[in-house]
């Protein structure tokens, strides 16, 4: 089968962008299927660099088709921005490269400042729950309105009386619920002439795309589908309530996009050899150290929508293992394994001990994942550089090793080993479209 999921299989920030570039390449059709543009890639083609939130990595490769699936919460505001960008970046875009699925939710103005509110909220008075460190565009605020069946959809963009009716709705929840939080009411006739106005902009590119795709099939077309975040995010099997509003999981590519689960072919989870996170949450294997400040500083670990600095730790095997069980990824594609060169000695996570128990899995409970200490095993570090290496033969025998052994730990093979940031530096070791 010929299809090929991208999941990442951490927090997020696992180097997608440049995994993704390379199979979108080689697909025919490149599908986003959950998330916002609340992640972010950043891709470097002949030196260009592209920054992308919310349209697939593919758009920026001519002759391909890019969908933007139903499990996408879309911002149309945003989005137009973002083509603004990228059009002047010599990108085009039209029907012809573009897809938005006609049943996605849509992101307003009040989702966002709904998300700012919360997390002030939080921030300042410890009643409200705890600081989830949401990137406050909106996009918790949008799937509560999309799960509780008054979000507006693209579709309903085609009418004005239908945009009032489903403004109408929405207000009658949002209203209420801003007065109580001490702010001003939304204005109704002002909102509904702002989505009218971008309506014009997105409405040529809206169409029901599972039929698209589930074309596609019948024509032996490659498909990849792109997802965001990582799958200690996703709604369900990540740090709750630290995650995103969203499935991250692989299984998400079918529902998010309307294509059959049987379809979906060889899932990809994006691995980082070593671990980060943005924002708030448990992280066992964190490290406060020089240590961890050097991963941050050789990684350069920032994240591409936000530009906040990220928390490193060691490889946890455990979580990533207990991953690949829960999204049924195939093959990894390690990252990063570059900035590990020069340490003397590296840890992996390979248990926790909780209150004197020895767990093999990550707790569900909050208040286990922040208590569970991690057990280490500990490995020689190597001295030369695995920078840009693109065969077996060109890493250092400790290099080797230490990704042999996450592959026993995670009990899923490497199918690419990425060595820098540029898409050549690839030992490729199965290719997931064949």
């Amino acid at each position: 089968m010929s299809n090929v999921v991208v999941v990442g299989s951490q927090w997020g920030d696992e180097g997608k962008g440049k995994i993704v570039d390379w199979l979108s390449e080689r697909a025919d059709v490149v599908v986003r299927f959950q998330g916002g543009h609340n992640a972010g890639h950043t891709l470097v083609i002949d030196g260009q660099v592209y920054k992308l939130s919310l349209l697939p990595s593919g758009i920026v490769r001519g002759g391909k088709l890019s969908i933007i699936g139903n499990g996408v919460v879309v911002d149309p505001w945003a989005l137009v921005e973002e083509m603004k960008k990228l059009s002047s970046q010599g990108v085009t875009i039209d029907a012809e490269s573009l897809l938005i699925s006609e049943n996605c939710a849509l992101i307003l103005p009040l989702h966002g400042e709904l998300d700012g509110i919360r997390e002030d909220a939080s921030k300042n008075r410890t009643q409200s729950g705890p600081m989830i460190g949401t990137t406050r565009r909106g996009i918790g605020p949008a799937y509560e309105d999309k799960v509780a069946r008054r979000a507006i959809r693209i579709c309903d963009l085609k009418a004005r009386e239908t945009i009032e009716k489903r403004v109408d709705v929405l207000l009658a929840h949002h209203n209420p619920l801003r007065k109580g939080l001490g702010f001003d009411e939304v204005d109704r006739d002002s909102l509904v002439e702002k989505i009218i106005d971008v309506s014009k902009h997105v409405l040529p590119l809206v169409g029901a795309s599972w039929r698209v795709l589930d074309q596609a099939k019948r024509d032996g077309k490659k498909i990849l589908f792109e997802g965001a975040q990582g799958v200690m995010l996703d709604i369900d099997h990540g740090t709750y309530p630290f995650v995103t509003s969203s499935n991250v999981v692989a299984s998400q590519a079918a529902g998010g996009s309307g294509f059959g689960v049987n379809n979906l072919g060889y899932i990809l989870g994006i691995t980082k050899a070593y671990t980060t996170r943005v924002g708030s949450g448990p992280f066992p294997t964190e490290l406060f150290d020089e240590v961890g400040r050097g991963l941050g500083e050789r990684g350069h670990e920032f994240g591409t929508v936000t530009g906040r600095s990220r928390r490193c730790g060691w490889f946890d095997a455990v979580m990533v293992r207990q991953v690949m069980k829960i999204s049924g990824i195939t093959g990894i594609a390690l990252t990063k394994l570059d900035v590990l060169d020069g340490m003397d000695e590296l840890k992996i996570c390979v248990g926790y001990d909780l209150d004197g128990q020895k767990l093999d899995y990550f707790p569900a409970s909050t208040d286990d994942q922040a208590n569970v200490k991690p057990i280490y095993e500990t490995m020689a570090g190597w001295s030369e550089s695995t920078f840009g290496a693109r065969s077996w033969v060109d890493l250092p025998a400790r290099a080797i090793k230490y990704v042999r052994r996450i592959e026993e730990l995670i009990e899923t093979p490497v199918a690419i080993l990425s060595t820098s940031p540029e898409r050549e530096d690839t030992i490729l070791v199965k290719n997931p479209f064949e």
